[in-house]
Parts: structure tokens; sequence; C-alpha cells
């Protein structure tokens, strides 16, 4: 799974020359934590919520509002934005963008190559790249089994389900502790679901869960 195939390619941004007020306005009305800042098609820092308030006056301050509201209006982002922004670059993998997230904290990822922005990458992207990848919010069925870590395991709840005209739309496997396999499938298909169960299991294979699921907007 390639960055580009998940980031988010219309991206809301700001100029360096913009004021604070508006940066939060503009996060405010268009339900964003961070903007990117961008000057001349080049990536020149961040700003974020986090930035915006270390900068707003603070509630203890002896300001009026028409003197906190004249400070917000005159400060601009180039003063308070980050400037040692961590990117990625599209060609990355999704994992690989999940990664430096995590290590870093961050929510966001600006994608750029060559000094030009593609689009961001965010925690909400990396949300919906894995429900994706799940088959979250297919219709179908889902198959959930724990199974012994061997050759010719997979292939054999393989040949069973397309014994049964089933198709594999999505699959997952983890490794657990214990030296087996967790594997999760959604199949697309209808099937009566007790009969399939007993088919596995007559076979050698226990089913740990097998549900029938409803399409879902992501």
């Amino acid at each position: 799974m390639a960055v580009k195939d998940f980031m988010t390619r219309k991206v809301v941004y700001i100029s360096p020359d913009t004021t604070i007020a508006h940066a939060a306005d503009m996060m405010r009305e268009q339900d964003l934590h961070r903007l990117p800042v961008i000057e001349n098609d080049r990536l020149v820092g961040l700003v974020t919520e986090g930035t915006i308030a270390e900068a707003s006056p603070s509630k203890a301050t002896t300001l009026s509002i028409y003197e906190m509201n004249y400070l917000l209006n005159k400060t601009k982002v180039k003063d308070v934005m980050i400037r040692n922004v961590i990117t990625i670059s599209k060609f990355a993998s999704l994992e690989d963008a999940a990664y430096v997230m995590l290590k870093n904290k961050i929510g966001i990822l600006p994608v750029v190559d060559n000094d030009q922005v593609a689009g961001v990458i965010t925690d909400r992207d990396i949300f919906r790249a894995f429900l994706e990848v799940a088959g979250y919010g297919e219709e179908g069925i889902r198959l959930r089994f724990v199974t012994e870590d061997e050759v010719g395991v997979m292939e054999k709840i393989i040949h069973l389900i397309v014994g049964e005209n089933l198709n594999i739309a999505n699959i997952l496997n983890i490794s657990r502790q214990d030296g087996k396999v967790i594997t999760e499938m959604q199949l697309d298909g209808n099937v009566d679901l007790a009969a399939l169960k007993a088919k596995f299991e007559t076979s050698g294979i226990p089913v740990e869960d097998i549900v029938r699921t409803s399409a879902k907007k992501l």
C-alpha cells in the first residue's frame, strides 16, 4: 500500500502572511486541526491548533477583547508556524507513514516530492485505509479462523471457499505470540452460514466466528 493511494489530494493551506485569526477561523469552519503553510508552491511550515493556542493570549491576560482581537489579527502565521516539518513521499508505503506518525506523535504528514506538495496523509486517512483493507463496511460474509502456522492451511481454506463459489474480497493474517495465526476474511456472495461453518469444521478447520455483514458508507 502506497501513500499516494490513500492520501488526501485536495489540500487546504495558507500562506505565511495569513493572520492567526484567519487561520483559526479556517480550521473551525472546515473542521481541520492543522494547516500546511505554502509559499511559491513550496511547503515552508505547518500550523496546528496547538501552535495557535500557544500564540493566543491566556485567559488570565489583562488585555481587553479589543486588544486580543487586534493582536490575533496582527500576528502572522510565519511568526508562530512549525518550520521543521516532517514530510513523506507519495511513493512511501502507508505502513511507513503510520510508523513516522506514531514515532513522532503527530497526526499529519505533508506529502512532498521535489519540493512540491502533492497532498497530505493524516491519521484519519490511515484509519480509513485500515477499514478498507479489512473489508469493513462491505456486504457479504465475515469469517475468522485461528489456525496453526503451517504450510497448506491457507490453501485448504481457499479451496473450500472456492468450492462454495464465493469470492474473497479481503483477507488479513495476524500472527499471535503463541505461534498461531488469526485469519479474517471478507467474502462476496450468499450462502447458509451454518452449513458453511460445518463444512470447514468437518475438514478440520475450526471457525471462531462467522457473520453476515451489511454495507456501510465509510
